[in-house]
């Protein structure tokens, strides 16, 4: 091919290539010929080669050996050059490179060229490509320019300026005046390149931003001319005026009204006239509605016209455009907040929006109708959450419960209601739910007392129909461990009574156990399920001591280990078995007292009364068991008590607290705490709480330890109030006087 080809036939050239490799080959003997050419001092075909190497490095082929002849062309007289050399160093130039520094006195000169074009040529390639020092250079240029006569150049110069101010924010104050002036010009071009960089000065100076503010009646007065203004086919598009200066004006005005009344008065009428005025049928006109939205929202505008601006993002809602939906939502979701009311009244439509086929919509629409619920429509709002639970998508799942379940929590009209949706979402979507869901309703179902048999009930039919939900049948099990007498009962007020049989409760118990759906967690509440069974059936007691002794040999450790605690309580501390359950359902209940030991700094609760059934305790369990903790460890015969020497262990501000240990047995010990007050103020509400080492907690017996020497230590709370101030202070006693270690 010869090296004097015009482009249209190098083009063609590559093109025609039928493999990587054959256009690599002409590419490479046409770089070869451009370069010998380039090297020449006569070549009249300067601009000829350098387009075609630019069209070269477009498809990704190394030109950088080009950058000098782009420097040499700017620099001729010529403008067909000059074109293609400005054009070569906005391509292969950038401020990083050294060669980029050679082109400033070009610039400088070209900038005062008697051609507006070559002006320009210069304007535009400072703004692609300029420094930050050779916007230092010539920003004073670029001033004069935005004073010049001619519009052309004025606009290329406002843009120009806003690149300069990006790269150097010093320089805005320099083109202050120039760009307040400039918004009395007529031409929209000049205009636009005005308003941005108005825009850029007043969003990087506050000072700056106060001194525009002035300018909003100037403004308002521009957006009116052209909201009001008939047909101009210069600037219409689709039937609105000139819109890309009225979004950019419109983002001015809600830079200048933001956190301004005086700013904001000002704009209050033009944005209702734009609001009312603007053809919504097209997109150009949704573009103007939607910034006049923003720009409503983000000032302090009258509650009306916010009223106005949600109403047109309704709307949007109703908008074929999913685009234009999707953003209607996003910009109702900042808002709800403040205008809860306002959105409200379009409760219906963003709820419609669940049932849209874009996922992204779909997912914002959840968002919102999520921060829509309030005590007010909380049955009406959980009502379509549930349906759509049912049939969204798995990557939404997880999101749709857990806002449920906050909506629930906070707005709950009933606690029959808060345990329904709750049981409703783990059914549905058991499987995509957190892990903290079980124990949270556990803790509500263990504070609803007077829903016990109605909910153990419910979830005993939910438990026959379906075992795949983990979290629901780990609830399950667990409420059938506790209240599974009020379910043997077969009496409930709620809801249709069943006849259950002990029988029919453990066989639905070891189907949870033996299925293979059921995880190692589920298992275990299951199994514990089945032995504080045992405290409450007589004629099956053989039957879980069946079930218990198989997973003593199951290969995950855990339910092993529980299984091997469980068979010890029916063998060797049968005596014990039931209050050591008793023990185990009653200690949980008093708020964690045996987590001092643990270094915990809660503030503890009080324990319940003497007499009274802890939460979750059936009456008539607590009341076999003696009704006092002392008395739960019952077949115990006392031993004759040792007396043993008084020690202080504890003085403060006139508070004593002295101890006495009395050995009543080789492994039962009785300590009295003593409080005495020396000061001369009274002392109320004086509390003493004591922690010993967990023997049981709720899940996990360890039963072979019981006799087993201990390392015995004690930690004692004591909270009293004095002259109207509340004191509390904790103390850890270690020593025991009297007491050996063997004797612990």
């Amino acid at each position: 091919m010869s090296p004097s080809v015009p482009l249209q036939e190098m083009i063609r050239a590559i093109r025609s290539a039928r493999t990587q490799c054959e256009e690599r080959g002409v590419i490479q003997r046409e770089c070869a010929a451009i370069r010998a050419q380039f090297r020449q001092s006569d070549n009249g075909g300067r601009s000829h080669n350098l387009a075609k190497l630019l069209y070269v490095h477009m498809l990704g082929y190394p030109a950088h050996f080009g950058q000098m002849e782009c420097v040499r062309m700017i620099a001729s007289p010529r403008y067909s050059e000059k074109r293609v050399g400005y054009l070569g160093a906005m391509m292969l130039l950038d401020e990083k490179q050294d060669a980029s520094l050679l082109i400033t006195n070009s610039i400088k000169n070209d900038l005062s060229h008697s051609n507006q074009y070559v002006q320009s040529l210069a304007l535009c390639t400072l703004a692609c490509m300029g420094s930050a020092e050779m916007c230092r250079d010539l920003a004073p240029e670029i001033d004069r320019l935005l004073r010049a006569s001619n519009s052309y150049i004025k606009k290329k110069a406002a843009l120009c300026a806003v690149h300069i101010v990006r790269k150097v924010h010093d320089l805005g104050e320099m083109f202050a005046p120039a760009a307040r002036s400039l918004l009395s010009e007529k031409n929209h071009g000049v205009l636009h390149g005005a308003v941005v960089l108005i825009t850029e000065l007043c969003e990087r100076n506050l000072e700056t931003l106060e001194k525009f503010r002035k300018a909003v009646p100037d403004l308002v007065q521009i957006m009116k001319g052209l909201v009001i203004s008939g047909y101009s086919p210069e600037h219409d598009v689709a039937g609105i005026s000139d819109p890309f200066l009225q979004v950019r004006i419109l983002r001015l005005l809600r830079i200048l009204g933001h956190n301004n009344e005086a700013a904001s008065d000002a704009m209050n009428d033009l944005l209702a006239q734009v609001a009312t005025n603007t053809d919504s049928t097209k997109t150009v006109g949704n573009a103007v509605l939607y910034e006049t939205v923003l720009t409503v929202l983000d000032i302090k505008s009258e509650s009306g016209l916010r009223v106005l601006a949600v109403n047109i993002l309704g709307r949007f809602l109703l908008n074929n455009d999913r685009n234009i939906r999707y953003i209607a939502m996003i910009s109702l979701q900042k808002i709800v907040g403040t205008d809860h009311n306002a959105v409200q009244r379009h409760r219906g439509t963003i709820v419609d929006c669940l049932k849209d086929q874009d996922a992204s919509v779909k997912r914002r629409a959840l968002d919102l109708s999520l921060a829509l619920v309030s005590a007010s429509n909380i049955r009406s709002m959980m009502k379509e959450l549930l349906i759509f639970l049912s049939s969204c998508p798995l990557e939404l799942r997880s999101q749709a419960a857990s806002g449920i379940f906050i909506a629930a929590e906070r707005y709950a009209p009933s606690q029959r209601w808060h345990i329904d949706t709750i049981l409703h979402v783990l059914t549905t979507a058991g499987g995509d739910v957190r892990d903290e869901t079980v124990p949270n309703l556990i803790q509500l179902i263990t504070n609803a007392s007077e829903l016990h048999c109605y909910t153990v009930h419910k979830l005993y039919r939910a438990l026959l129909t379906d075992i795949s939900q983990q979290s629901l049948v780990q609830v399950a099990c667990w409420c059938i461990g506790e209240y599974g007498d009020l379910l043997l009962r077969g009496e409930c007020q709620e809801t249709e009574p069943v006849q259950v049989s002990e029988d029919d409760v453990l066989d639905a118990l070891e189907t949870v156990l033996q299925s293979h759906m059921s995880s190692p967690a589920t298992r275990g509440f299951a199994l514990t399920a089945t032995m504080k069974l045992s405290t409450r059936i007589t004629d099956n007691v053989d039957r879980i001591r069946s079930i218990v002794s198989i997973y003593g040999s199951c290969i995950d450790v855990e339910l092993q280990q529980r299984a091997v605690e469980y068979n010890a309580l029916f063998k060797k501390y049968d005596h014990m078995r039931l209050s050591a359950l008793l023990l185990c359902l009653f200690f949980p209940q008093v708020c964690d007292l045996l987590d001092l030991l643990g270094g915990s700094e809660e503030t503890l609760q009080p324990s319940p009364a003497a007499g009274g059934t802890a939460p979750g305790l059936p009456a008539n369990t607590a009341s076999t068991a003696g009704g006092d903790l002392l008395d739960l460890l019952g077949g115990l015969e006392p031993a004759p008590l040792t007396p043993a020497p008084t020690v202080q262990v504890y003085e403060k501000d006139g508070v004593t607290l002295t101890m006495s240990c009395e050995k009543q047995s080789a492994t039962g010990l009785t300590v009295t705490l003593t409080a005495s007050n020396s000061t001369e103020s009274d002392i109320s509400s004086l509390t003493l709480q004591a922690a010993v080492p967990k023997v049981c907690n709720e899940d996990t017996l360890v039963t072979d330890k019981l006799t087993a020497p201990v390392n015995l230590k004690m930690r004692v709370r004591i909270s009293y109030s004095s002259q109207g101030s509340a004191f509390q202070d904790t103390i850890q006693i270690d020593a025991f006087p009297g007491l050996s270690a063997a004797g612990h």
